[in-house]
């Protein structure tokens, strides 16, 4: 029996060496030669079957959301310009006071204000005093502008850009500087938040200016709301007024407007 298993083990190994060599059945490819080199930075690409649009995606182009829970606040491509003085062709009152959302934007410099010549007198000439270079003090600044009733006091740098609105209350470019109507404007919110409780004046509160000319004391006479494109209110009077402008929180529409009268 031994010798049988023997012999049978025997033809077995010699009919596996019989068998033919065979190659390997795994293969290995090598990849496509495009995978390799190419940048990590690369831009996706993505292509459609409809033209491309020259669509503006720069600050020019975002939106201030509308303040959470408003009534427009669930409704698509609502809200307000992060930039409005930025876009061409914009008007600059109209469009360059309002934020909301607790971003201030600054307002540009009015251009095309009349300069009315002439002091107030007997002929009802509007009074007109223009901005000369020796009405500025050391600092840059026209004058203080105090409101005691909100415990406001503040320079006044000439122009309504950012700059000057960003350091204290801006002085209508245009508008006079002592006789006459001096307009004035500033932020209502933020850092620089200078005329944020002038619509909580009340009738008869004290304005006072003072400038290189001299002091004077106004006394409140309205309190109102007007249309952002209600210009009028820089118009040259032939009495002695100072209007003070800023913005109506998430009422990009309108602005508030204190007029106040020398007595």
């Amino acid at each position: 029996m031994k010798k049988y298993m023997m012999l049978l083990a025997a033809c077995c190994m010699a009919s596996a060496l019989a068998l033919p060599a065979q190659a390997a059945d795994d293969t290995f490819e090598a990849p496509e030669p495009y995978l390799f080199g190419r940048p990590t930075s690369d831009e996706t690409i993505y292509v459609g079957t409809e033209a491309p649009v020259n669509r503006d995606r720069s600050k020019n182009a975002a939106m201030i959301p509308p303040v959470f829970g408003s009534p427009t606040s669930y409704t698509l491509n609502s809200g307000e310009m992060l930039t409005p003085n930025l876009i061409p062709g914009s008007n600059a009152w109209a469009e360059g006071m309002g934020n909301s959302g607790g971003v201030s934007v600054m307002p540009p410099t009015m251009p095309g204000i009349p300069s009315l010549p002439g002091p107030v007198g007997p002929s009802g000439n509007p009074g007109y005093t223009e901005v000369t270079q020796d009405l500025y003090y050391s600092g840059g600044y026209l004058g203080t502008l105090k409101i005691p009733a909100v415990g406001l006091t503040v320079k006044i740098y000439q122009g309504t850009d950012q700059a000057a609105l960003r350091k204290g209350a801006g002085h209508y470019t245009g508008t006079s500087i002592w006789e006459g109507n001096v307009a004035l404007a500033a932020h209502n919110r933020g850092v620089a938040n200078h005329f944020g409780k002038i619509h909580q004046l009340d009738p008869g509160d004290t304005v006072k200016l003072e400038t290189k000319l001299g002091t004077r004391v106004y006394h409140v006479e309205s309190v109102r709301k007007i249309l952002a494109t209600d210009l009028s209110v820089l118009d040259a009077s032939t009495d002695n007024i100072i209007t003070l402008t800023t913005c109506v929180r998430n009422q990009p529409d309108y602005r508030w407007c204190v007029v106040a009268r020398e007595t």
